[in-house]
């Protein structure tokens, strides 16, 4: 019996665009295109309406933005998945989009190959953050104007072992399970067991959120501020 394809919404204002990733996606036996929408308004509609594993939302776009549009579906009963697209590289679309609930965040001239795997990737339940994102996301967040985490200490960080600890700082510095297990010296299933229970613990939806409770909270702070 075959898999259970992968269904995609895309939303983005521009047809051309649309149209680039339907093409990239659908040349994929695994992956299904089951709609498009223009705006924020109508991606609500499509996402209730088709019920996709994943959307591929654009940030900029009239009526409803992408980053309310995330929110909202976020904050809904729907187990869609969102990967924000934008061409803008900037940090206030990356911390913005990851806040409301986004499960990656990507530009919009990714590498076809790297779109498929981040599709895949966040419909088995992980999530993904362009590595040039992350970078620029976790070196200026004390200096883009955010203010300063309050000092006191979450209380669901003291649930976390101190292995835990450290798992849940790699992962907010951008590191893949592998990543992570070659710098601790664990196996790949192990971290994964760490991962899911530092979810569970800090009530957190997918690793990205990991990277966004981090630097709200004072939990880690960037390592090369002058970079």
């Amino acid at each position: 019996m075959p898999e259970q394809k992968i269904k995609v919404l895309l939303v983005d204002d521009q047809p051309l665009l649309r149209m680039g990733f339907r093409l990239i996606l659908e040349g994929e036996d695994d992956l299904d295109v089951v709609g498009e929408a223009s705006n924020g308004i109508e991606a609500l509609a499509a996402v209730d309406r088709l019920q996709p594993d994943v959307v591929l939302m654009d940030v900029r776009m009239p009526l409803m933005d992408g980053i309310q549009a995330t929110g909202k579906i976020s904050s809904s009963s729907s187990e869609a998945r969102i990967i924000i697209l934008t061409t803008f590289d900037l940090d206030e679309y990356a911390f913005a989009g990851l806040q409301a609930g986004a499960s990656a965040f990507l530009l919009k001239d990714v590498a076809p190959q790297d779109l498929v795997q981040a599709v895949r990737l966040v419909a088995s339940g992980d999530a993904v953050v362009a590595p040039r994102v992350t970078q620029r996301l976790l070196e200026n967040f004390v200096r883009s104007g955010h203010p300063r985490p309050p000092q006191q200490v979450d209380p669901l960080l003291e649930d976390l072992t101190p292995r835990e600890l450290e798992v849940a700082q790699c992962i907010a510095q951008g590191l893949s399970n592998a990543e992570i297990a070659h710098k601790l010296f664990l196996s790949e299933a192990t971290v994964k067991t760490h991962v899911r229970r530092i979810l569970t613990k800090l009530h957190l939806r997918d690793r990205v959120q990991v990277v966004v409770y981090a630097y709200e909270t004072g939990m880690v702070v960037p390592s090369n501020p002058d970079y």
